[in-house]
């Protein structure tokens, strides 16, 4: 686990404060929030405090010699190496060169651990995305959607969560009747009977691939008698079900592309069903109990809502008058499944920016029906929404095949571009922005050009390096050989060092702020912080071979966060290209 050094920096200030109070520089004051940031220009040191800025009013003092003051108490040492003022109010602070060269013996001692840090203490957080309709392949916007939540869960669980991945296969319902509906016509249509797709049905050419590699495995197992409708919602349908398994299947198959696995599938028809641990009743019957216990449904119009005491959102229905449960209703059930039954701490659904609408009144919902039962119900739930994916190529965009002539899925865009390079690309910009995949970049191997390329070069290029460090019988790079890390002066080698000591805080950003996109920046920066350093700086140098074995206890560290940053991202890091 790795200690966050701006919270070190905060201690430090902290403890200069009291002195200073102490000691009567300062008069005595409240306890203050001490701000602290790495700045903007390097020249204004690795971390600065506007602590003194915040203190000038109340101490009726100027800002400048609030700073000084407390400046004047920092105790430099082993990680303080120098304290600076600066207008108009900033204490500006210097890490040890020293102890930051050290460092790179720690990332070599934990490789698999560097960056993770312990902000959640083991806290149980569920993080549920792609979730969609198992009645067609998924799309490339479904694609953004998986990339950014197996991101998120990543860093979440490298923050000290204890993390589950979930996906809610939407069994149940309008969309599924519309599905078996569809699938039984293209069913029938393949053996020759004149019917039609109803006006609502799906259209696409998977549905008509599904029914026949259906027929061709049982025959005509599922045909109805001529003229039948297919069996009613709440009675078996063999071929709806078969039909959804293997959409199912294919969904799956289509994340394990992208290497994306998930902990739970969870059923919404399960909802419906009985449980033993609820004396038989089925979740969505405890759960519109305890909202009608709670005083929050009423009945109106012949129907039943949902009475939100949120001032941001209005009564919805949840019971249509034919007696029918919405999808609003078992969407209540299935949080009140997650923080009632399964009692998660937090959860964190990652959603389509189409369902912006549906977050207040799920928020709301939540907290009426698990508050009683998991008091982090009230404030637990968070969403992630996510904008669209336009493909591009060549300044035009893309919206069909060329093979099928329908919308471009994910699987089409994996096998044409890559895991990795979609991963990546996904992940390039925040969540809350529309974003433009360029094809004809994804598919350069350029590193020149593409991100993706250039960031695991350089991962290979530390990996060529340490090949050809151990051919020439150079020791290998471990924190307990005789290399002397303090040899590691030239600014380039700092400033790696520094590139790389930034990912701890990177990952409380992220974790903090849900914003997975920052890795792509940082492992592109460090990348390019590597390059530098190899650029002006001979590595394997047999005329200096003290110094030799301290740049290769370097380029085993940038080795190691780069793919530890890759790895986050769900990005391979070959050791050849």
């Amino acid at each position: 686990m790795t200690q966050l050094v701006r919270d070190a920096v905060r201690a430090a200030i902290a403890a200069a404060l009291d002195d200073a109070q102490q000691h009567g520089a300062l008069p005595r004051l409240p306890g203050a929030e001490i701000a602290v940031e790495r700045p903007q220009k390097p020249e204004h040191g690795d971390y600065a405090s506007s602590v003194a800025l915040r203190l000038a009013g109340t101490v009726k003092r100027k800002p400048l010699d609030v700073a000084q003051a407390i400046a004047d108490s920092i105790q430099t040492g082993p990680l303080i190496d120098a304290v600076e003022v600066a207008p108009p109010g900033f204490i500006n602070l210097r890490l040890s060169p020293h102890w930051k060269r050290e460092q790179v013996n720690d990332i070599l001692a934990d490789p698999h651990a560097w960056g993770s840090i312990d902000i959640g203490h083991g806290q149980k957080l569920q993080v549920e995305f792609v979730s969609a309709n198992p009645t067609g392949p998924l799309q490339v916007g479904n694609g953004r959607g998986a990339v950014l939540g197996d991101a998120l869960a990543s860093v979440l669980a490298a923050a000290g969560y204890n993390v589950e991945r979930e996906y809610y296969v939407n069994d149940a319902g309008t969309q599924v009747r519309v599905f078996a509906e569809t699938l039984h016509v293209r069913y029938q249509q393949h053996f020759g009977r004149d019917v039609e797709v109803p006006a609502e049905g799906y259209q696409g050419r998977y549905i008509v691939d599904l029914a026949e590699a259906i027929a061709a495995d049982v025959g005509q197992q599922y045909l109805q008698p001529e003229g039948a409708p297919p069996p009613p919602s709440d009675q078996p349908d063999p071929l709806a079900t078969e039909g959804l398994r293997r959409m199912l299947d294919q969904i799956r198959a289509d994340l394990g592309l992208l290497g994306i696995n998930f902990d739970q599938w969870f059923s919404e028809a399960s909802l419906l069903s009985p449980r033993d641990a609820l004396d038989g009743r089925s979740v969505y019957d405890t759960a519109m109990a305890r909202l009608r216990e709670g005083g929050h449904v009423v009945e109106k119009e012949g129907a039943v809502w949902f009475a939100s005491s949120s001032d941001d959102d209005k009564d919805n229905v949840i019971v249509r008058s034919s007696g029918e449960p919405t999808y609003f209703a078992t969407d209540i059930a299935y949080h009140f499944d997650k923080f009632a039954l399964r009692r998660f701490d937090r959860v964190i659904n990652v959603w389509g920016a189409d369902h912006q609408g549906h977050v207040a009144r799920t928020k709301a919902a939540t907290a009426a029906v698990a508050g009683a039962a998991n008091a982090q119900a009230e404030h637990g739930l968070e969403m992630l929404l996510y904008q669209l994916v336009h493909l591009r190529r060549g300044g035009e965009r893309v919206r069909m095949s060329k093979r099928t002539g329908e919308l471009v899925t994910l699987r089409e865009l994996v096998q044409e571009v890559g895991p990795d390079v979609t991963r990546y690309f996904m992940l390039e910009r925040s969540a809350d922005a529309q974003m433009d995949f360029d094809l004809e970049l994804a598919t350069s191997q350029d590193p020149k050009q593409n991100p993706v390329s250039y960031v695991q070069y350089a991962h290979a290029r530390c990996a060529s390096i340490l090949r050809t460090a151990a051919a020439e019988g150079l020791d290998a790079p471990t924190p307990e050989s005789t290399a002397d890390v303090q040899l590691l002066v030239e600014p380039t080698e700092i400033a790696l060092i520094d590139a790389m000591l930034r990912l701890p805080e990177l990952v409380e950003l992220m974790a903090t702020k849900l914003e997975p996109h920052h890795l792509t920046t940082y492992a592109l920066e460090l990348a390019q912080q590597f390059t530098q350093f190899y650029g002006a700086c001979r590595v394997v140098d047999p005329s200096a071979p003290d110094r030799s074995r301290a740049r290769l206890k370097l380029t085993r560290a940038a080795q190691i966060v780069l793919a530890r940053a890759l790895g986050l991202m769900g990005v391979a890091a070959p050791d050849e290209m």
